[in-house]
Protein backbone atom coordinates (compact mmCIF):
# COMPACT_ATOMS: atom_id res chain seq x y z
CA UNK A 1 0.00 0.00 0.00
CA UNK A 2 1.41 3.36 -1.04
CA UNK A 3 2.18 5.56 1.96
CA UNK A 4 1.37 9.27 1.75
CA UNK A 5 2.82 12.09 3.83
CA UNK A 6 1.48 15.53 4.70
CA UNK A 7 3.85 18.42 5.38
CA UNK A 8 2.45 21.46 7.20
CA UNK A 9 4.19 24.84 7.21
CA UNK A 10 2.78 27.06 9.97
CA UNK A 11 3.52 30.78 9.84
CA UNK A 12 2.26 33.92 11.50
CA UNK A 13 -0.07 34.79 8.61
CA UNK A 14 -0.65 31.53 6.74
CA UNK A 15 -0.61 27.75 7.01
CA UNK A 16 0.44 25.72 3.96
CA UNK A 17 -0.36 22.03 3.53
CA UNK A 18 1.34 19.69 1.08
CA UNK A 19 0.34 16.10 0.28
CA UNK A 20 3.19 13.88 -0.93
CA UNK A 21 2.93 10.42 -2.50
CA UNK A 22 5.08 7.39 -1.77
CA UNK A 23 7.85 8.72 -4.02
CA UNK A 24 7.77 12.03 -2.11
CA UNK A 25 6.29 13.87 -5.08
CA UNK A 26 4.05 16.81 -4.21
CA UNK A 27 0.57 15.89 -5.43
CA UNK A 28 -1.55 18.59 -3.76
CA UNK A 29 -1.01 21.89 -2.00
CA UNK A 30 -3.34 24.30 -0.22
CA UNK A 31 -2.95 27.41 1.89
CA UNK A 32 -5.21 28.97 4.52
CA UNK A 33 -4.80 32.03 6.78
CA UNK A 34 -3.49 31.44 10.29
CA UNK A 35 -5.34 33.06 13.19
CA UNK A 36 -3.00 34.58 15.81
CA UNK A 37 -5.94 35.14 18.16
CA UNK A 38 -6.61 31.42 18.67
CA UNK A 39 -5.48 29.65 21.80
CA UNK A 40 -3.48 26.45 21.27
CA UNK A 41 -6.41 24.01 21.53
CA UNK A 42 -8.67 25.69 18.96
CA UNK A 43 -5.66 26.37 16.72
CA UNK A 44 -4.74 22.70 16.53
CA UNK A 45 -8.39 21.68 16.23
CA UNK A 46 -8.52 23.74 13.04
CA UNK A 47 -5.20 22.26 11.87
CA UNK A 48 -6.49 18.71 12.38
CA UNK A 49 -9.72 19.55 10.53
CA UNK A 50 -7.73 20.85 7.54
CA UNK A 51 -5.56 17.71 7.54
CA UNK A 52 -8.61 15.43 7.54
CA UNK A 53 -10.13 17.47 4.72
CA UNK A 54 -6.98 17.08 2.60
CA UNK A 55 -6.93 13.31 3.22
CA UNK A 56 -10.60 12.93 2.32
CA UNK A 57 -10.38 15.15 -0.76
CA UNK A 58 -7.97 12.62 -2.24
CA UNK A 59 -9.97 9.55 -1.14
CA UNK A 60 -7.27 8.39 1.24
CA UNK A 61 -7.63 6.54 4.53
CA UNK A 62 -5.72 6.95 7.78
CA UNK A 63 -3.85 3.68 7.24
CA UNK A 64 -2.45 5.06 3.96
CA UNK A 65 -0.72 7.90 5.81
CA UNK A 66 2.94 7.56 6.79
CA UNK A 67 2.35 10.56 9.05
CA UNK A 68 2.15 14.31 9.41
CA UNK A 69 5.20 16.57 9.65
CA UNK A 70 4.74 20.10 10.97
CA UNK A 71 7.15 23.03 10.97
CA UNK A 72 6.37 25.93 13.31
CA UNK A 73 8.05 29.20 14.35
CA UNK A 74 8.38 27.79 17.86
CA UNK A 75 10.71 26.54 20.54
CA UNK A 76 9.78 22.85 20.63
CA UNK A 77 10.89 20.14 23.03
CA UNK A 78 11.45 17.77 20.14
CA UNK A 79 11.32 14.42 21.90
CA UNK A 80 8.06 15.31 23.63
CA UNK A 81 6.54 17.29 20.78
CA UNK A 82 5.72 20.04 23.26
CA UNK A 83 5.67 23.68 22.18
CA UNK A 84 7.36 25.97 24.71
CA UNK A 85 6.67 29.28 22.97
CA UNK A 86 5.89 30.61 19.50
CA UNK A 87 7.30 33.90 18.30
CA UNK A 88 4.48 35.22 16.13
CA UNK A 89 1.58 33.08 17.36
CA UNK A 90 2.06 34.08 20.95
CA UNK A 91 -1.00 32.29 22.35
CA UNK A 92 0.55 28.93 21.45
CA UNK A 93 2.88 28.06 24.31
CA UNK A 94 3.40 25.34 26.93
CA UNK A 95 1.26 22.98 24.88
CA UNK A 96 1.65 19.20 24.20
CA UNK A 97 0.94 19.63 20.50
CA UNK A 98 2.05 16.20 19.24
CA UNK A 99 0.01 14.28 21.82
CA UNK A 100 -3.02 16.50 21.22
CA UNK A 101 -2.86 16.15 17.43
CA UNK A 102 -2.36 12.40 17.49
CA UNK A 103 -5.63 12.09 19.41
CA UNK A 104 -7.36 14.36 16.90
CA UNK A 105 -5.93 12.32 14.01
CA UNK A 106 -6.83 8.85 15.33
CA UNK A 107 -3.27 7.95 16.28
CA UNK A 108 -1.57 9.01 13.04
CA UNK A 109 2.15 9.66 13.49
CA UNK A 110 2.92 13.36 14.07
CA UNK A 111 6.35 15.02 14.21
CA UNK A 112 6.86 18.71 15.01
CA UNK A 113 9.99 20.78 14.61
CA UNK A 114 10.85 24.44 14.28
CA UNK A 115 10.71 26.18 10.93
CA UNK A 116 14.45 26.71 10.53
CA UNK A 117 15.16 23.01 11.11
CA UNK A 118 12.50 22.15 8.56
CA UNK A 119 14.07 24.53 6.03
CA UNK A 120 17.49 22.98 6.64
CA UNK A 121 16.13 19.48 5.96
CA UNK A 122 14.43 20.64 2.77
CA UNK A 123 17.43 22.45 1.31
CA UNK A 124 19.83 19.68 2.29
CA UNK A 125 17.79 16.89 0.76
CA UNK A 126 16.28 18.63 -2.27
CA UNK A 127 17.72 22.12 -2.58
CA UNK A 128 20.97 24.05 -2.54
CA UNK A 129 22.64 21.75 0.01
CA UNK A 130 22.35 18.56 -2.05
CA UNK A 131 25.58 16.59 -2.03
CA UNK A 132 27.07 18.24 1.07
CA UNK A 133 27.62 15.98 4.07
CA UNK A 134 27.59 19.02 6.37
CA UNK A 135 25.57 22.21 5.86
CA UNK A 136 24.30 25.23 7.78
CA UNK A 137 20.99 26.69 6.67
CA UNK A 138 20.97 30.40 7.50
CA UNK A 139 17.54 31.96 7.96
CA UNK A 140 18.01 35.68 7.35
CA UNK A 141 14.66 37.38 7.55
CA UNK A 142 12.53 39.03 10.24
CA UNK A 143 14.74 37.02 12.58
CA UNK A 144 18.15 35.34 12.30
CA UNK A 145 18.63 31.62 12.96
CA UNK A 146 20.33 28.50 11.64
CA UNK A 147 19.66 24.84 11.00
CA UNK A 148 22.69 22.57 11.30
CA UNK A 149 23.24 19.39 9.28
CA UNK A 150 26.11 17.17 10.46
CA UNK A 151 26.91 13.86 8.75
CA UNK A 152 23.70 14.19 6.72
CA UNK A 153 21.61 14.43 9.91
CA UNK A 154 19.85 17.40 11.44
CA UNK A 155 21.48 18.37 14.74
CA UNK A 156 18.85 19.41 17.29
CA UNK A 157 20.80 19.49 20.55
CA UNK A 158 19.50 18.23 23.89
CA UNK A 159 16.16 20.02 24.05
CA UNK A 160 15.45 20.45 20.36
CA UNK A 161 16.34 24.01 19.42
CA UNK A 162 19.99 23.88 18.42
CA UNK A 163 20.73 26.59 15.90
CA UNK A 164 19.19 29.61 17.62
CA UNK A 165 22.45 31.32 16.81
CA UNK A 166 20.88 34.71 16.12
CA UNK A 167 20.57 35.04 19.88
CA UNK A 168 24.28 34.53 20.51
CA UNK A 169 25.54 37.64 22.31
CA UNK A 170 28.09 39.95 20.73
CA UNK A 171 27.69 43.11 22.87
CA UNK A 172 25.99 41.87 26.06
CA UNK A 173 23.81 44.51 27.72
CA UNK A 174 24.32 47.07 24.95
CA UNK A 175 22.11 48.01 22.04
CA UNK A 176 18.44 47.30 21.41
CA UNK A 177 16.58 44.67 23.40
CA UNK A 178 15.58 41.64 21.33
CA UNK A 179 12.61 39.34 21.76
CA UNK A 180 15.00 36.95 23.51
CA UNK A 181 14.99 39.55 26.33
CA UNK A 182 18.69 40.27 25.95
CA UNK A 183 20.40 43.32 24.55
CA UNK A 184 23.29 42.81 22.16
CA UNK A 185 22.54 39.55 20.34
CA UNK A 186 23.28 39.25 16.62
CA UNK A 187 19.60 39.38 15.73
CA UNK A 188 19.23 42.73 17.47
CA UNK A 189 21.69 44.27 15.00
CA UNK A 190 21.03 42.67 11.63
CA UNK A 191 17.60 41.03 11.32
CA UNK A 192 14.98 42.59 9.08
CA UNK A 193 12.79 43.63 11.98
CA UNK A 194 15.55 44.96 14.21
CA UNK A 195 17.51 46.99 11.62
CA UNK A 196 14.31 48.99 11.10
CA UNK A 197 14.30 49.82 14.84
CA UNK A 198 17.85 51.17 14.52
CA UNK A 199 16.73 53.32 11.60
CA UNK A 200 13.75 54.69 13.52
CA UNK A 201 16.01 55.58 16.45
CA UNK A 202 18.28 57.58 14.13
CA UNK A 203 15.29 59.36 12.60
CA UNK A 204 14.00 60.18 16.09
CA UNK A 205 17.43 61.68 16.86
CA UNK A 206 17.00 64.09 13.94
CA UNK A 207 18.75 62.37 11.04
CA UNK A 208 17.24 62.64 7.57
CA UNK A 209 16.55 59.78 5.16
CA UNK A 210 14.59 59.14 1.98
CA UNK A 211 13.05 56.12 3.71
CA UNK A 212 10.61 58.34 5.60
CA UNK A 213 9.21 59.71 2.34
CA UNK A 214 9.24 56.32 0.62
CA UNK A 215 7.34 54.64 3.43
CA UNK A 216 5.08 57.53 4.42
CA UNK A 217 6.25 57.55 8.04
CA UNK A 218 9.07 56.04 10.14
CA UNK A 219 6.64 53.50 11.60
CA UNK A 220 5.94 52.09 8.13
CA UNK A 221 9.56 51.59 7.06
CA UNK A 222 10.37 48.00 6.06
CA UNK A 223 13.35 46.19 4.55
CA UNK A 224 11.91 46.95 1.10
CA UNK A 225 12.28 50.69 1.75
CA UNK A 226 15.88 50.15 2.83
CA UNK A 227 16.58 48.54 -0.55
CA UNK A 228 14.81 51.31 -2.45
CA UNK A 229 16.62 54.07 -0.59
CA UNK A 230 19.96 52.27 -0.95
CA UNK A 231 19.51 52.26 -4.73
CA UNK A 232 18.83 56.00 -4.59
CA UNK A 233 22.09 56.62 -2.74
CA UNK A 234 20.53 57.35 0.67
CA UNK A 235 23.26 57.55 3.32
CA UNK A 236 21.21 56.05 6.15
CA UNK A 237 20.18 53.10 4.01
CA UNK A 238 23.83 52.54 3.11
CA UNK A 239 24.73 52.69 6.81
CA UNK A 240 21.99 50.14 7.60
CA UNK A 241 23.15 47.70 4.95
CA UNK A 242 26.75 48.03 6.12
CA UNK A 243 25.72 47.33 9.72
CA UNK A 244 23.83 44.24 8.60
CA UNK A 245 26.83 43.05 6.57
CA UNK A 246 29.24 43.61 9.47
CA UNK A 247 27.23 41.60 11.98
CA UNK A 248 26.15 38.86 9.57
CA UNK A 249 29.77 38.34 8.52
CA UNK A 250 30.92 37.96 12.13
CA UNK A 251 27.99 35.61 12.81
CA UNK A 252 28.94 33.40 9.87
CA UNK A 253 32.63 33.45 10.70
CA UNK A 254 31.89 32.40 14.28
CA UNK A 255 29.70 29.55 13.04
CA UNK A 256 32.47 28.47 10.68
CA UNK A 257 35.00 28.46 13.51
CA UNK A 258 32.75 26.46 15.84
CA UNK A 259 31.47 23.92 13.32
CA UNK A 260 34.03 23.96 10.49
CA UNK A 261 31.15 23.45 8.05
CA UNK A 262 31.89 24.96 4.65
CA UNK A 263 28.41 25.15 3.07
CA UNK A 264 26.11 28.01 4.08
CA UNK A 265 22.67 28.18 2.45
CA UNK A 266 20.78 31.46 2.84
CA UNK A 267 17.01 31.71 2.83
CA UNK A 268 14.49 34.32 3.93
CA UNK A 269 13.50 37.86 3.13
CA UNK A 270 16.98 39.41 3.40
CA UNK A 271 18.05 37.32 0.39
CA UNK A 272 16.20 39.95 -1.68
CA UNK A 273 18.94 42.46 -0.80
CA UNK A 274 21.07 40.46 -3.24
CA UNK A 275 24.17 42.31 -4.44
CA UNK A 276 23.49 45.21 -2.10
CA UNK A 277 24.39 42.99 0.87
CA UNK A 278 25.87 39.58 0.15
CA UNK A 279 29.10 40.49 -1.71
CA UNK A 280 30.00 42.70 1.26
CA UNK A 281 29.26 39.85 3.70
CA UNK A 282 31.49 37.62 1.60
CA UNK A 283 34.28 40.22 1.51
CA UNK A 284 34.27 40.62 5.29
CA UNK A 285 34.02 36.86 5.92
CA UNK A 286 37.04 36.25 3.70
CA UNK A 287 39.00 38.96 5.52
CA UNK A 288 38.33 37.26 8.86
CA UNK A 289 38.92 33.78 7.49
CA UNK A 290 42.26 34.38 5.81
CA UNK A 291 42.80 31.01 4.12
CA UNK A 292 42.09 29.57 0.68
CA UNK A 293 40.07 26.48 1.60
CA UNK A 294 36.66 26.61 -0.09
CA UNK A 295 33.66 27.96 1.81
CA UNK A 296 30.42 28.03 -0.19
CA UNK A 297 27.74 30.70 0.12
CA UNK A 298 24.58 29.49 -1.64
CA UNK A 299 20.98 30.67 -1.88
CA UNK A 300 17.99 28.47 -1.09
CA UNK A 301 16.40 26.91 -4.16
CA UNK A 302 12.98 25.63 -3.10
CA UNK A 303 11.04 28.91 -2.97
CA UNK A 304 7.70 28.92 -1.17
CA UNK A 305 7.57 25.11 -1.00
CA UNK A 306 10.53 24.68 1.35
CA UNK A 307 8.31 24.57 4.45
CA UNK A 308 6.00 21.79 3.32
CA UNK A 309 8.87 19.83 1.75
CA UNK A 310 10.96 20.03 4.93
CA UNK A 311 7.99 19.23 7.17
CA UNK A 312 7.24 16.10 5.16
CA UNK A 313 10.94 15.22 5.30
CA UNK A 314 10.64 14.94 9.10
CA UNK A 315 8.97 11.57 8.53
CA UNK A 316 12.07 10.29 6.70
CA UNK A 317 14.93 11.87 8.64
Amino acid sequence: MEQYTIGVDVGGTKIAYGLFDGEQNLVARKKVPSDPELEAGPFFDALAKDIWALIQEHNLKAEQMRGIGIGMPSYILFEEGKIIKTTNLTKIHDFPAREYLMKQLNGMRVILDNDTHVAALAEHKKGAGRGFQHMVYCAVSTGIASGIIINNQLFRGRYGWAGETGHMLITPGKGIECGCRNKGCFMSYCSGSMIVKHIRNRIAAGEQTLMTELAGSPEQITAVHIQQAFDLGDSMAKWAVEQMAQYLAVWLYNLYQVLNINCFVFGGGLVHFGDRLFPRIRELFDQYNGNDLPVYFKFAELGDNFGIIGAAELLFS
